[in-house]
């Protein structure tokens, strides 16, 4: 486990146990997706496509209490990235915004059409997480495998 992911849980984890302690409800929520390579540029997934490792997303929440909250995930080797919070159940998010950021993948680094990003209600109870569709890259010049 990487020493920032170290630090988050065992913070998560003190925020929870001082709620805990004074008597606040907690309330977890999370948000994923996944990033995607579209190879042939054909606007769906097969599979010549691929998942992209360390691809960059921003997910934007707004909270019941109108804070704004700004994270930024990095997708893992399965192509996935996770976004989660542990707060006050008056704080939990209310509204939220991922989007993609950008591709460290040697070939594929144009964002794909359609793939600005993605607004959606956060309206799930404690414990429960958001999936967002998939954010597409596709590569600078396609194959010719693909014509």
């Amino acid at each position: 486990m990487e020493i920032v992911e170290l630090r988050k849980a065992l913070g998560t984890v003190c925020v929870w146990i001082i709620m805990m302690m004074v008597g606040v409800r907690a309330w977890t929520g999370e948000i994923n997706g996944r990033v995607v390579c579209d190879v042939c540029g054909d606007a769906s997934i097969g599979p010549e496509d691929h998942v992209l490792q360390g691809a960059e997303v921003a997910v934007l929440c707004i909270t019941k209490s109108g804070e704004v909250l700004n994270y930024q995930a990095f997708t893992n080797s399965k192509g996935i990235y996770t976004v989660a919070e542990t707060m006050p159940e008056s704080d939990r998010w209310d509204a939220c915004l991922a989007r993609p950021i950008s591709s460290f993948h040697e070939h594929c680094t144009r964002l794909g059409v359609a793939t600005s990003g993605v607004k959606f209600s956060y309206s799930h109870p404690s414990g429960y997480s958001h999936s967002v569709r998939p954010f597409v890259y596709q590569p600078t010049s396609i194959p010719m495998y693909c014509t």
